[in-house]
Parts: C-alpha cells; structure tokens; sequence
C-alpha cells in the first residue's frame, strides 16, 4: 500500500503550511494515521497522529499549539496544518499508516507503522 504525501514547500519563519495524505488503495477508517518528519543528520521523529474512528489525536511536544492533524473520512485524505513554523520544522514529511489499529499500542512509535508515503520536503527560512 503506497502513501502519498504532499503540500511541502518553502516557506518563512512564522508561515503556515498544510501537508496532505492520502491513499487509493485502502481506506483508513479503523487504523491511526501518522505523521513523522526527518531532519538531515536527525532520526525520524513523531510529530502527531490520529486515531481515525474516534478522531483522538495526539503530538509531539514540538509541536503541540501549532499543529493540527485533522482527516476527511469522504476523501479517505489525513491532514497535517502547521502554523507559526519556524526553521526547526525544516525536514522531510512523512505520513504513516499501521496494518491495525494500534490498540493498546503507542501510536508515536515509527515501528509500528508498515505503510509510508514518498515524503515531502518542508523548509522554513529564517
């Protein structure tokens, strides 16, 4: 199952953005969708989720006030709003779906996830 994430781009200190992922493949009712970004030299991080059905979300501490994960279950598309960005967020994007539900399971770790988008760069210039 291939992810696609888009909505990346370059963007000032302070600017917004809205990443967007989606799939043709399978729906996502029932499985969280996540959000993780990968800075140059840095490890994939979590950045935030959602529990599709239930619409529970979750982020990182780098991020919450700032960003909202939303998702439109008609066009089966997740949505990750950033605001208020600053260089830091400069990295590349990735969305993530598991196979399950993730019950009882964290869903920030990256383990957990078996589908992933291509990524899409965001860079926020100072």
């Amino acid at each position: 199952v291939q992810l696609q994430a888009s909505g990346g781009g370059l963007v000032q200190t302070g600017g917004s953005l809205r990443l967007s992922c989606t799939t043709s493949e399978r729906t996502f009712s029932g499985s969280p969708v996540g959000w993780f970004r990968q800075a140059p030299g840095k490890g994939r991080e979590f950045v935030a989720a959602i529990r599709w059905r239930e619409r529970i979300t979750f982020y990182a501490d780098a991020v919450k006030g700032r960003f909202t994960i939303s998702r439109d279950s008609a066009l089966n598309t997740a949505y990750l709003q950033m605001n208020s960005l600053n260089p830091d967020d400069t990295a590349v994007y990735y969305c993530a779906a598991p196979r399950g539900r993730l019950i009882n399971t964290s869903v920030s770790g990256p383990q957990y996830y078996n589908y992933w988008g291509q990524g899409t760069q965001v860079t926020v210039s100072s």
